[in-house]
């Protein structure tokens, strides 16, 4: 359970400069900062002390998590992003007056031991199906094999949930230290030899950020091991609404997902 005082630190992964909210709840940071322009004052960046910033190209806002788990000192760590930020009230005219607050989750803390967006889901697609249409199956099928070679009790728990329509999405959360640091050595230490092994050249830019984009089934994936074993009870986690900033193409999104499952055509840009 969450003591009184403890310290709560949710990183804003962003990798341009946008407005941040006035919380000291949040740390904006640069993503991928290794040889990029500062983004002005008030941004740490994901380049100093122990990191892996030059990966942000393929891990996408996965180095903020790595430079947040080695460097900061903290009892529970978060991640949202720039654009996106969990809240428990309606999202109104000013989004950002809705965004969760300091004492909004020091009072959720002290019930719950992790946070996590609502579950996205795909209705007519599985995780596996949604990823193969508007990505390339061989990354979940190359991390499949790094499962059963590395940590095979970890498979049951991957064809479960890849086999789902539903998931928790953005590699968003906010964890107690020790669940922190158990997720953090399991995730990298899986994503490092996808890495590895995926040749990516000849991907393109945006379909190069797949340990990012796996990373957030990866999630799941060790939150259903972890209640499996009995690791975690599933009152410690609990799910909150996520709000974004700006409005979603969703008529782009639609488009680009048919084209995906009909024609085969994967997706070359995001939809905010």
């Amino acid at each position: 359970m969450k003591k009184k005082g403890s310290d709560i630190k949710i990183i804003v992964a962003a990798h341009m400069a946008y407005r941040m909210p006035d919380d000291t709840l949040y740390l904006p940071l640069h993503v991928g900062a290794e040889g990029k322009k500062d983004l002005g004052p008030g941004y740490q960046k994901d380049n100093t002390g122990e990191h892996i910033s030059g990966k942000n190209f393929c891990f996408c806002e996965l180095t903020g998590l790595y430079w947040a788990w080695k460097n900061l000192n903290y009892d529970y760590l978060g991640l949202v992003h720039y654009r996106r930020y969990f809240s428990v009230r309606k999202k109104g005219r000013h989004p950002f007056s809705s965004v969760l607050t300091k004492k909004e989750a020091e009072i959720l803390l002290r019930k719950h031991s992790i946070l996590v967006p609502k579950k996205r889901n795909y209705y007519i697609e599985t995780l596996y199906s949604h990823y193969a249409h508007t990505h390339y199956a061989e990354h979940l099928d190359e991390m499949r094999k790094i499962l059963c070679e590395k940590c095979p009790e970890y498979v049951k728990a991957y064809d479960r949930v890849l086999d789902q329509t539903s998931g928790y999405m953005f590699n968003m959360m906010v964890m107690r230290k020790d669940y922190i640091d158990a997720y953090c050595q399991w995730l990298f230490d899986v994503l490092f030899e996808l890495e590895r092994r995926i040749d990516m050249e000849y991907l393109s830019d945006f379909q190069k950020r797949f340990c990012g984009r796996v990373g957030e089934i990866l999630f799941n994936v060790w939150l259903t091991y972890m209640q499996d074993q009995g690791k975690i009870r599933k009152g410690e986690i609990l799910e909150i609404p996520c709000i974004h900033m700006e409005k979603i193409d969703w008529m782009k999104k639609i488009r680009a997902f048919l084209m995906a499952k009909m024609f085969h055509k994967k997706y070359e840009s995001s939809f905010k």
